[in-house]
């Protein structure tokens, strides 16, 4: 009997020896990696977003819990009728969980309802304040007009938003006592109101979800 316990503890002293030290770091070493996945996001029993994504990381013990998308997000949010109010294109995205922030980063490209498209280099989507925003330059396509600018602020669906610096003076921006010629188009577009912009203030993948398929 003493013998085979002699014989034990060498063993385990062996096997110890073998044991590589392992430091975790909840900053950076994810507790979870999904490849390739889509899935539907609901509230109230009521489905509100698609997600897509080539990976998926998860990072829910790190000192600020966040889950990360390093191979690009392709995102739909969904108004009460299932229809699809804004899609989201960008080739990196964080979500900050407990803040509900996303982080929209690299080729970021937005489409609302009404068939306006947004681009930048990075979009902040706040969804404890129901808001979009940037500082960063932008782009804004409506039909054959173009909207460029530096900031920038939206409600969620991307309908009422404003660019806080025009880029170089490129649209005739109203004094408050002219009317605005961006306004007045919104008449002539069967009654759908067109978001106004503010000339001063201060101050959401792959290129495509085909990319991300591939």
């Amino acid at each position: 009997m003493v013998v085979v316990m002699l014989l034990f503890f060498v063993s385990c002293k062996e096997r110890d020896d073998n044991i590589v030290a392992f430091n975790y770091d909840p900053e950076v070493v994810p507790t979870l990696i999904t490849e390739t996945f889509t899935t539907l996001i609901s509230d109230s029993g009521v489905t509100q977003y698609k997600l897509v994504a080539d990976k998926w990381m998860v990072f829910d013990k790190a000192k600020e819990p966040f889950q990360f998308f390093p191979s690009g997000l392709y995102f739909e949010r969904f108004t009460p009728d299932f229809e699809v109010e804004a899609t989201v294109v960008a080739d990196t995205a964080w979500y900050y969980t407990e803040k509900e922030l996303w982080k929209l980063k690299s080729n970021v490209h937005v489409e609302n309802m009404q068939g306006e498209e947004f681009e930048s280099e990075e979009l902040f989507w706040d969804g404890k304040n129901g808001r979009v925003y940037s500082d960063k330059y932008i782009e804004i396509k409506r039909g054959d007009t173009r909207l460029k600018g530096y900031g920038f602020e939206s409600n969620e669906s991307m309908t009422n938003y404003r660019i806080f610096r025009p880029h170089d003076g490129l649209l005739p921006f109203k004094d408050e006592n002219q009317t605005d010629s961006l306004a007045a188009d919104s008449t002539k577009n069967n009654g759908v109101e067109t978001p106004q912009l503010a000339p001063q203030s201060g101050s959401v993948v792959a290129n495509s979800i085909q990319k991300m398929n591939n």
